[in-house]
């Protein structure tokens, strides 16, 4: 149809025909040219109004991939949530999560703040939503609270391996609190996990350095792979201060509980 907005007067036309009308309006939506959000919206009532379901998840899906072709990944997670695509959702909680590697902070936050029970579309959104809490947690000075989610997110291993680091760097500002945050029983948990990410580093490492030993990299890759090693050595000594820090306070104060 020639104007964008005749489509609504050809789905009302098969709507109303008695026979074989749902099947011809079930085909014709999906070719509706979804040029706008507007327009997307519009459709997706139409369809949920028919109970075309399937229909209505194929448009949120196109959507959502028009969006995240477009950066706009806060647009493309919305769309997803409406489709209830599992795989989707964990590819853009991923990217989200390397967003904030990349930045350090998150964009769109209002909705990642606002998944309520749709986070447990995949492990990954559930993470991503349960990690943003943690934030907010500690913006507002609930640091018990904060420690507390930050260690279940890694003993429940549902964190991503490659956001360990993050999520153990995140804990140094609570290590370094005048109150003792986290408990002896705690700070055992996070050496434990901290010697576990510097066994993979090792491990990883001596991969790396047979990979160069046949492919001879340039200098220059040489020289970035060097100064990321050393920035991750940096982190891992801080940690296992701050750590040993924490452990020894929190064994002199349930000492003094217990007395």
């Amino acid at each position: 149809m020639s104007h964008e907005s005749l489509w609504q007067v050809g789905a009302s036309y098969l709507n109303h025909c008695p026979e074989f009308g749902r099947a011809y309006l079930e085909h014709y939506v999906e070719r509706i040219p979804l040029t706008t959000e507007k327009i997307a919206q519009k459709v997706l009532r139409l369809c949920e109004q028919q109970e075309l379901y399937e229909s209505a998840r194929s448009i949120c899906k196109v959507m959502g991939m028009k969006a995240l072709q477009n950066g706009r990944l806060g647009s493309a997670l919305s769309w997803c949530l409406k489709s209830k695509d599992s795989t989707f959702a964990t590819y853009l909680s991923e990217k989200f999560l390397t967003e904030y590697t990349d930045r350090g902070d998150f964009s769109n936050l209002d909705i990642i703040d606002n998944l309520g029970p749709a986070m447990l579309l995949s492990n990954q959104l559930t993470f991503l939503g349960k990690y943003c809490e943690f934030h907010k947690m500690y913006a507002d000075g609930d640091f018990k609270a904060a420690a507390s989610l930050l260690l279940s997110l890694l003993t429940a291993r549902l964190a991503p391996k490659s956001f360990w680091m993050v999520l153990l760097t995140d804990a140094l500002p609570l290590l370094e609190l005048d109150d003792v945050i986290f408990s002896s029983e705690q700070t055992y948990e996070l050496m434990h996990i901290l010697e576990e990410i510097s066994l993979c580093d090792r491990l990883e490492n001596v991969q790396a350095a047979n990979e160069y030993k046949e492919n001879k990299e340039d200098n220059k890759s040489e020289s970035k792979n060097k100064a990321k090693l050393e920035v991750g050595k940096e982190k891992v000594e801080l940690l296992k201060i701050g750590l040993a820090r924490n452990l020894a306070r929190a064994i002199v104060v349930e000492g003094n509980v217990q007395t």
